[in-house]
């Protein structure tokens, strides 16, 4: 049997006990054999990969209960605080003007139509059926509109609660999601629940939750696709465990290629949620290419401890182009079904395109691809060029400090009319996220980036990820038109961040009992400060009637007016 050496590098800091795999050396796990249904080098071969606290998740009846029940209850709780009073205002926010007439055409026509001049008024008191046959030129893909849709499919579009459940349930979901993420990611189902609460409470995630925009269901795929891409390494490591357990036991010794893994359904799962993502935003994309490198990363660690010698080769031919392969295809296909609808009609914008301009664009397609292809490089030109005014645009270096936050609705009362019991009433919705979460957040980001550059930390690869991807390409792009909501889409990333401080603060003081019992008060503290804020600041996530000086208490820098 042979001896496989890892680089001393990924070693953890002296004293801690991470639970992560780059961080244990192979000669330091004894090998065991539990319940007789594995080798010793099995055993061996799972610690090594996966760390012991993720191999002991589940491992208690009390853990399985609070695996589930814990993220069921924030879960509760955040659904309770996006679906509470959600048809208030009555009135289209921001751009619902937008997304909610093209969902209710796609519902109709199965493309977005037209609508005549100014129909917001007509429209919410519920003259829902004036659109008109033509086309609407639209610049953002299907999927979130189908997913509004879906929601006034009952109620119809005469009920703002029905524009706006979709993106309730979604934004709930998602605190689910993020819980059950947190625990695997960080092998502790208390920092999973502690992770759901936060975003359960986050201002952002509220108001994207009760305000129909597409970046809520934006956030939702990627992290669905996050989920995948964690279960795929998770499942991709026990696999090569076991082979080479197999190898070692039968009286073999890794050389220089290792182990084939074959077909992985988490990995295909993870492309087809991020061809959801792209029909939904085009800015999926930026998560496509982050998911994608990070999980050939994560192979190629895996290869190297179990002592591949050409490890970087070995990942390049098994994992990476496969990988390539599989996830590019398969999230571009998900992608053109996402837009079905536009194909079987002969009335969507564009769609008559080529029929009309014979030999021009990429003639060797078909008329209906080639139709296609000309509309998104309409699309992209529109995107590219877009340098608006706006008095709520913001710059991307101040949206982890929330330094400009979107205000989606404002109505003042001056005359008396309110019901605030003050002389001058007012209702606002402004997606500033919860100063608890973000604030300290961006703290924790700072750990987070120094763990990953001097420890090697796998966790913090998976924390900064959503920050690349969701935040970093719009920092190249200044001179365009741009708001802090759409930094949505990393929340669940920003909670991450916090949490990993937490769960750092916890393996750091494993074994001192004061210490430990400080940093669990400190832990304690910042989420009492996150649900206060939130208390604190959910009349103005929702759209609740306060006098005008609550609201200008609540303004706590002249950039949130």
């Amino acid at each position: 049997m042979t001896s496989v050496q890892t680089d001393p590098r990924e070693e953890p800091p002296t004293g801690s006990s991470t639970g992560s795999d780059d961080g244990a050396p192979a000669t330091d796990l004894a090998p065991t054999v539990v319940g007789g249904t594995r080798s010793a080098a099995h055993e061996r071969m799972l610690e090594l990969l996966l760390g012991a606290r993720t191999l002991a998740l589940g491992a208690t009846a009390n853990d399985r209960l609070w695996a589930w029940l814990g993220p069921a209850l924030v879960t509760l709780v955040a659904g309770v605080l996006r679906l509470w009073n959600l048809g208030h205002p009555h009135e289209l926010v921001f751009d619902e003007t937008y997304y909610v007439k093209d969902s209710w055409t796609l519902l109709n026509l199965g493309y977005e139509g037209s609508w005549p001049d100014d129909p917001n008024a007509a429209f919410e008191a519920g003259q829902v059926d004036g659109y008109l046959p033509e086309a609407s030129y639209v610049v953002h893909p299907q999927l979130g509109k189908w997913m509004i849709a879906l929601g006034m499919a009952g109620p119809g579009a005469e009920s703002s609660f029905g524009w706006r459940v979709s993106a309730a349930v979604v934004g709930t979901l998602a605190v689910f999601l993020l819980a059950r993420v947190a625990r695997r990611l960080f092998a502790s189902t208390a920092m999973g629940v502690a992770a759901g609460a936060l975003l359960a409470v986050d201002g952002e995630a509220i108001v994207l939750s009760r305000i129909t925009l597409l970046d809520g269901f934006l956030m939702f795929w990627v992290l669905v696709a996050f989920w995948c891409i964690l279960r795929d390494r998770d499942s991709s490591r026990r696999r090569l465990a076991s082979k080479v357990a197999d190898v070692l036991d039968s009286g073999g010794a890794i050389g220089r290629y290792g182990p084939r893994l074959g077909w992985r359904w988490w990995r295909f799962a993870a492309a087809v949620a991020l061809g959801l993502a792209c029909g939904t935003k085009w800015s999926g994309l930026y998560f496509l290419a982050a998911l994608a490198l990070l999980s050939v990363l994560w192979d190629a660690t895996a290869r190297r401890k179990v002592g591949v010698k050409r490890w970087w080769e070995d990942t390049f031919m098994v994992d990476a182009v496969p990988a390539a392969l599989i996830m590019l295809p398969t999230a571009l296909l998900t992608y053109l079904a996402t837009w079905a609808s536009w194909f079987a009609s002969s009335e969507g914008y564009m769609r008559q395109w080529a029929a009309t301009h014979p030999g021009e664009g990429v003639t060797w397609l078909p008329e209906s691809l080639r139709s296609f292809w000309e509309y998104h490089v309409s699309m992209w030109t529109f995107h590219t060029g877009l340098s608006a005014e706006h008095p709520y645009a913001s710059n991307p270096w101040g949206w982890p400090l929330q330094l400009r936050p979107t205000s989606f609705y404002f109505e003042s009362f001056d005359d008396g009319s309110g019901t605030c019991g003050a002389d001058r009433c007012v209702e606002a919705i402004s997606a500033v996220g919860n100063p608890a979460v973000w604030w300290l957040g961006t703290v924790a980001l700072l750990v987070t980036v120094w763990f990953l550059v001097r420890r090697f930390d796998w966790r913090a690869s998976a924390v900064l990820v959503g920050l690349v991807a969701g935040w970093v390409p719009w920092l190249l792009t200044p001179d365009r038109t741009i708001f802090t909501f759409y930094s949505v889409v990393f929340v669940p990333w920003m909670v991450l961040a916090l949490v990993y401080a937490m769960t750092l603060a916890l393996e750091h003081t494993e074994g001192r009992a004061t210490a430990r019992r400080r940093v669990r008060w400190g832990i304690g503290i910042a989420l009492a400060l996150a649900g206060l804020a939130g208390a604190y600041f959910y009349p103005l996530w929702s759209g609740m009637q306060v006098s005008y000086e609550f609201w200008h208490q609540h303004m706590w820098l002249t950039s949130w007016i």
